[in-house]
């Protein structure tokens, strides 16, 4: 019996940890509706019960539904344990509502065709039954808050432990960064946790909603990936995923840019492991696809691929999409060259050359497009300094992208405007951590700031409710999902360009570092290479000058 379990199972790569939740948000407290002696769920840490009820919080249902709101402090991963002593009506048992909030206010929403909240993709609003003397666990979400309801009228409920179940990778932060700045911080810190909790069967989008190997919003991911958690297996899984589920012709997530995208990843991540017989298993589908987006590309370096896509903001500027779309076929040939003459494959190099050319010789209008004028900087197709100062800086962070600010900050950087990427950084992305964010969004607005209310608490009278107010496209409103790993750019990019390591030969042999602190006084942090982690520390000087400290394995050749 044991041999055929063995043969018919998976083993589960993540690790379970309970935590307790860290505050009471809200109960439903009246004479009909009674909640009693909350704060036991606060202290009391084991899920394990025992005959007689010692410090329990008890629900009664004495004509309408008795409830609690539970905030767990951070967002996390998984379901929730819900510990019973004992419930009053026979057979001894009680059926209860539990929903699942990323914001509080989604915890306390309704399901409905009139309301944004949605159990798409994930169960987060659920009716079950539980037992005295058990424990039940229920969930398989990204969460921060959780509402329990009592719905039988007449009952009560003693609650020993209401405990969230984290599922997650027990990974090590190999890569590091601090700095003068705690804003800058704790923004590196969100985008590595944020990536972290998506690392889950795949790499995915998002934990509540878009949990997909989505491949083009991977690569922020992959990125910081590779800042922070080194060489990890889910990168190869998943790319190798898409790939296998996306047989040529047919484009990856139906994106011809997506398709690109893999190249891109492909191409980085060969940069820094140097992983040469991992590269060689994706010679045929890499030539295929580089000359099926060739194919694409018409004698006068028109693009002329289907069904063209950047991100949700972008997509109603027509000009600005097809701008982006030609810079990223430059970038596929650009990198695609660079991998075939790895893998020796001197027809397919000439086919990516000539193709590079023909786009080259028809640069698109960026249509104010500050994804489109990224990515052409990106490319070469456009300088990044006139990007940078006519376009992505232009009133600051307005009609920044979660997903494509990324790319912004990586056209300010090589602009040398290495400050407004920092300021940059410090109101976008620190205005999510100022709304009482613990992960990084799929979608944000600096307008949102106005007037809103934080998402760990109830929305007061006269404030704006944040997730449930805003969101377009395919998120509005409490479908917007509040973990996205595409929002994680900014820490590969302080490890990339403040931090500033930069690799110049696959397999990290030979890297560069170059530390650019703006405004910063000091910063110091590591990264993960094959060889074990570089080391840095930059201090600048009263002339203004930087002195650095840098440790690197024998193997790396620093310049």
């Amino acid at each position: 019996m044991i041999k055929v379990i063995q043969k018919n199972s998976v083993k589960d790569s993540r690790v379970r940890e309970y935590v307790s939740p860290v505050k009471i948000l809200w109960t439903s407290n009246n004479k009909k509706s009674v909640v009693e002696n909350p704060q036991a769920l606060l202290e009391n840490c084991d899920g394990q019960v025992t005959l007689s009820a010692d410090n329990a919080c008890v629900l009664r249902n004495r004509g309408e539904e008795a409830s609690i709101l539970l905030d767990y402090g951070v967002e996390i991963y998984g379901g929730v344990q819900i510990a019973v002593w004992e419930c009053g009506i026979v057979p001894r048992s009680a059926k209860i509502r539990v929903r699942f909030g990323e914001s509080a206010m989604e915890a306390m929403s309704e399901v409905g065709s009139n309301n944004t909240a949605t159990n798409d993709h994930a169960m987060r609003d659920q009716v079950i039954e539980v037992s005295r003397l058990g424990s039940t666990e229920i969930g398989n979400t990204g969460f921060r808050f959780v509402r329990i309801d009592l719905l039988d009228e007449g009952n009560y409920i003693e609650l020993k432990s209401v405990r969230a179940v984290f599922l997650h990778r027990d990974l090590k932060y190999i890569g590091s960064f601090h700095s003068s700045d705690p804003v800058l911080n704790q923004v590196w810190e969100t985008g590595a946790y944020t990536v972290h909790l998506n690392m889950q069967d795949y790499l995915w989008d998002g934990i509540k909603r878009d949990r997909l190997v989505w491949i083009g919003d991977m690569h922020p991911e992959t990125s910081t990936i590779q800042a922070v958690f080194g060489n990890h297996d889910i990168v190869k899984e998943s790319l190798d995923f898409v790939r296998d589920c996306s047989p040529l012709p047919i484009w990856m997530n139906t994106f011809p840019s997506y398709s690109i995208w893999w190249i891109i990843i492909h191409h980085d991540w060969y940069m820094q492991y140097g992983d040469l017989e991992y590269l060689r298993e994706q010679r045929e589908y890499l030539i295929g696809l580089l000359k099926q987006l060739a194919d694409y590309i018409d004698e006068k370096g028109n693009v002329t691929a289907p069904n063209p896509f950047l991100d949700w903001p972008s997509s109603s500027n027509k000009e600005g999409v097809l701008a982006g779309i030609h810079a990223l076929f430059t970038l596929a040939m650009m990198n695609g060259a660079k991998l075939c003459t790895v893998l020796e494959e001197k027809e397919t190099i000439q086919q990516c050359n000539k193709a590079e050319k023909r786009l080259r010789s028809n640069i698109p209008n960026h249509a104010n497009s500050k994804q489109a004028a990224a990515l052409l900087a990106l490319a070469g197709l456009m300088s990044a300094e006139e990007a940078s100062s006519s376009v992505i800086s232009v009133d600051g962070v307005k009609d920044f992208s979660t997903f494509y600010g990324y790319y912004m900050l990586m056209a300010q950087a090589e602009a040398g405007d290495i400050q407004s990427g920092l300021d940059s950084i410090r109101e976008y992305w620190g205005g999510m951590l100022r709304l009482g964010a613990t992960t990084f969004w799929e979608d944000f607005d600096i307008s949102w700031l106005k007037n809103a209310a934080s998402i760990d608490e109830l929305t007061p009278e006269g404030k704006v409710d944040v997730h449930g107010q805003y969101g377009d496209y395919c998120y509005v409103g409490y479908r917007h999902s509040f973990c996205h790993g595409w929002a994680s750019g900014p820490t590969a990019w302080l490890s990339r360009y403040v931090l500033g390591i930069e690799i110049l030969e696959s397999g990290c042999r030979k890297v560069r570092i170059s530390p650019h602190l703006g405004d910063l006084e000091w910063v110091e942090g590591t990264f993960p290479t094959p060889f074990g982690p570089i080391s840095v520390k930059h201090m600048k000087q009263t002339d203004g000058s930087i002195a650095t400290e840098v440790h690197v394995p024998d193997e790396i050749a620093v310049c």
